[in-house]
């Protein structure tokens, strides 16, 4: 049972390495606990008090004051340098003057447009060249040119000692130390102005010094809110003085915070480096930039903001890692996440209208409830772990926008018509758990055969099966298959283009034998692809089983079941789709849709003789790497053989085709009743030797197949 710590007392105790998993913070003042290693998962730190104790407040305290004090006096010497410019008579102190003075304007100015490391080396270089130049002018000055270095080093000090104090004081805390700084200021200064003038008013130099000293105190207390503001120009400025603030505070330092909770908690002082945040809830808590975040997302200005405040429209979070953040219930419309990793992340009832999801990584992301309508989820990165409960949704585009096509790919494809209810989920369903292996140059067909039978050989485990085939563009392809959940694609990707381009190296001859020692599979699946190569709607009468919704891929086919398997449905544009039977309708643009109940000279005028030849090496292939009894197999076979020879005479031997065809389609017939697998050889077959029988003759095809 989780332990209840609810509202307690815990502040110094120590939790490190302890499993507390589900356990109640809640209300808990744990100022200065350590939870160190601990495994704090689904843990409930609403409106705790977190950071540092009393005793470490007040230590830390004297140590800012003391720095006040130190960065009071350093700044005083950088005025008291400055009252030189006042010093006429003297001339050595009068160009020490006006030495330091242009190096302070330069300071402040490279200091405000780059960072604090610029602005002090551009201070101590001028200061060492016009130091030296100086030194020789004037003589006997030698120490100029060390003047520099010492007032360069000089405003590092007092930028970081601001900075401390700003980083361990509340603001009234900080504007005490302040007055402590230029109170030592103007006590420096006064003595400096009485020791130090020479033949001028006391009044003049005793002003000038403690203005001086004040313009560098404030400025380096700008640079200091700058750095804890979140401003990267000097983020080492941050990091050491939240290393310093959080010494003595909460620490949750390499703790497992998995679903944790810390609504409404005060953060500050608070050291989580190598957390584990995975959708750890920041929302609406309090001092979440005065925590150490080490190399976690807390890091991100940005983030921490939408993590409190859950308002994160027309944000830019593209390529960051948000693996594991938690934007449950944000505001997320119109933002950008293109090329981010959300895996693991909870979206839960989070808006997301119109935001660019383009190339996101959500393996196990949480969508419950959450808004996507008007989503643009261009090749983003889903699994089954992704979670679609409850989403609501309308339409999505499977492209971004351009200025030539503002309303790309939009699904539902039909403008008026919208996602019902929980039907998006089903809608993105199909395209789970695919390995997608795209070739964008030099397309191999021999190659392709080849390298997938020796993954899926290689890669028992995997189950991979031909899902897809699609042509893209002139010398573009994609090979899609299915794979069990467990299968780690990157791994099988790799293998596979690994083994596709060391065999597109090959000679020609050693592609041949290679060939030769592989199974009738591979050139089954090789005949394929160079038929979706060069002829991308070969098939667009031939394909069998039901197809009810089809995406417009133009040029492309499908095939199912493994290497060398059914041809299912056909996609592409300006195809010519035919309804019967064992035919299928094709959906894209342009495509011709037409209902017919027999087959007829439609289907086979079209063919010419080389083309029918290939279909029965197809046949014939089919039928040498299906599981079928050896005897049904070398009878087909022979059939198909003497078929095809009779096809290929300089003048076709039709009335010989058709009666060896015949024979094929009775055994097979047969074979379908007896034999579960010849039910599915018989499935794609018979559409194959039904458009031959036609090109062969009509009313012979049409008795052939008892239509």
């Amino acid at each position: 049972m989780p332990q209840d710590f609810s509202g307690q007392n815990l502040r110094g105790r120590s939790f490190k390495g302890q499993n507390l998993t589900g356990a109640n913070f809640s209300f808990a003042d744990i100022r200065g606990a350590n939870f160190t290693n601990a495994i704090l998962k689904d843990a409930d730190f609403t409106d705790v008090k977190a950071g540092l104790q009393r005793r470490w407040v007040i230590g830390l305290l004297i140590v800012t004051l003391q720095m006040s004090a130190l960065s009071g006096f350093l700044s005083l010497i950088i005025g008291s340098l400055l009252t030189g410019i006042f010093e006429f008579k003297d001339s050595g102190k009068f160009v020490i003057g006006i030495v330091s003075l242009v190096m302070v304007t330069v300071f402040f100015i490279v200091t405000k447009r780059k960072n604090l490391i610029a602005g002090a080396v551009a201070f101590s270089v001028i200061g060492l060249v016009a130091g030296a130049v100086a030194g020789v002018v004037v003589g006997n000055y030698a120490a100029f040119a060390m003047i520099g270095a010492l007032i360069g080093a000089i405003s590092v000090v007092v930028v970081l000692a601001v900075a401390l104090v700003l980083a361990v004081t509340s603001a009234a805390a900080f504007a005490v130390a302040g007055a402590f700084a230029f109170v030592f200021a103007f006590a420096f200064a006064v003595a400096g102005a009485f020791v130090g003038a020479y033949g001028f008013a006391v009044t003049s130099a005793y002003a000038f010094a403690i203005t001086s000293a004040l313009a560098f105190t404030l400025f380096s207390g700008y640079i200091g809110w700058r750095s804890l503001a979140g401003n990267e120009k000097d983020a080492w400025v941050r990091s050491f003085a939240l290393a310093f603030a959080t010494t003595g505070g909460t620490s949750f330092r390499n703790a497992d915070l998995t679903d944790a909770n810390f609504t409404q908690a005060t953060l500050k002082s608070t050291d989580f480096r190598k957390a584990i945040l995975t959708r750890t809830c920041f929302h609406k808590t309090k001092k979440l930039d005065r925590v150490r975040p080490g190399t976690t997302y807390l890091q991100n200005t940005k983030l921490r903001q939408v993590l409190v405040t859950r308002l994160g429209q027309n944000k830019n979070f593209d390529r960051l890692d948000l693996r594991g953040i938690n934007f449950k219930g944000a505001m997320l419309v119109d933002a950008s996440f293109i090329g981010v990793d959300l895996s693991q992340a909870n979206l839960q009832d989070a808006d997301l209208s119109r935001a660019k999801l383009v190339q996101a990584q959500v393996n196990g992301t949480d969508f419950t409830g959450a808004t996507l309508t008007g989503a643009y989820i261009q090749d983003w990165g889903i699994t089954t772990d992704t979670k679609f409960d409850g989403v609501q949704c309308e339409y999505v585009y499977m492209r971004l926008p351009t200025k030539e096509n503002p309303d790309p790919l939009r699904k539902p494809d039909n403008h008026k018509e919208v996602f019902a209810p929980g039907e998006f989920g089903d809608f993105i369903q199909p395209i789970f758990d695919t390995l997608d292996l795209y070739h964008n140059q030099g397309v191999d067909p021999r190659a392709i055969a080849i390298s997938f039978k020796q993954l899926a050989e290689n890669h028992p485990d995997a189950e991979l099966e031909i899902v897809a085939m699609e042509k893209r563009g002139q010398d573009k392809f994609l090979l899609r298959a299915k794979t069990t959940v467990t299968a780690d694609k990157s791994q099988l990707s790799a293998e596979y283009f690994d083994s596709y381009n060391q065999l597109k190296g090959l000679p020609e001859r050693e592609i041949k034998l290679l060939l030769e020692e592989k199974d009738s599979r591979i050139r089954s699946l090789e005949t394929m692809v160079i038929t979706a190569l060069e002829r991308p709607s070969f098939y667009s009468n031939t394909q069998v089983g039901q197809v009810s919704t089809m995406t417009n891929n133009p040029g492309g086919f499908s095939v199912g079941g493994s290497v060398g398997g059914n041809v299912n449905n056909v996609q592409g544009d300006n195809n010519r789709a035919v309804q019967g039977d064992n035919n299928q309708a094709v959906l894209g643009d342009g495509n011709q849709v037409t209902q017919q109940n027999q087959v007829g000279a439609d289907t086979g005028e079209s063919l010419t003789k080389e083309d029918v030849v290939k279909l029965l090496a197809q046949l014939e292939t089919l039928i040498q790497g299906a599981e079928l009894p050896a005897d049904t197999k070398e009878e087909v076979i022979e059939d198909l053989s003497a078929a095809k020879k009779a096809t290929d005479k300089e003048e076709p031997n039709k009335q010989r085709a058709l009666e060896r065809l015949g024979s094929v389609a009775d055994t097979l017939d047969k074979t379908s009743k007896t034999v579960e697998s010849g039910q599915k050889i018989w499935t794609v077959a018979k559409p194959i030797i039904v458009k031959v029988a036609t090109w062969l003759g009509v009313a012979a095809g049409s008795h052939l197949l008892g239509l």
